[in-house]
């Protein structure tokens, strides 16, 4: 069976939201042009950032209707990630809480995508 390995965010302005992602991850693209940009993360996953001015077919839905997550290894290490995050201006959808299933803050990227990081109950 494949499982998917590939994940698009509709932006607005691809290689913007490219710099973005490539500090927040630490990573540099594999592929870059005016209207896409591409990551191999190191789990495997490939995220890519697609123009929502032209994608075949438009989107549909507003951006900030599903999550991107990061997991973290401690509860310690969810506050040390927003503070990082908000020391580089990131803005936060709900600053970090200990929610039934771990720690956990949300943040946005610039066109509105939502960015959980959370470590679960057992890492506390």
């Amino acid at each position: 069976m494949n499982h998917p390995n590939f994940v698009i965010l509709y932006v607005d302005q691809p290689e913007a939201s490219g710099r973005f992602y490539a500090d927040l991850l630490g990573v540099s693209p594999i592929e870059s042009s005016p209207t896409f940009v591409l990551f191999m993360l190191d789990t495997g996953l490939m995220l890519g950032l697609w123009s929502r001015h032209t994608v075949e077919p438009p989107p549909a839905a507003a951006p900030g209707g599903g999550e991107i997550v990061l997991r973290m290894e401690s509860y310690d290490a969810v506050d040390a990630r927003c503070a990082d995050w908000t020391a580089r201006g990131i803005p936060l959808l709900m600053p970090p809480a200990t929610l039934e299933f771990g720690r956990s803050f949300v943040a946005r990227d610039p066109d509105g995508h939502r960015l959980r990081v959370f470590a679960p109950e057992a890492a506390r």
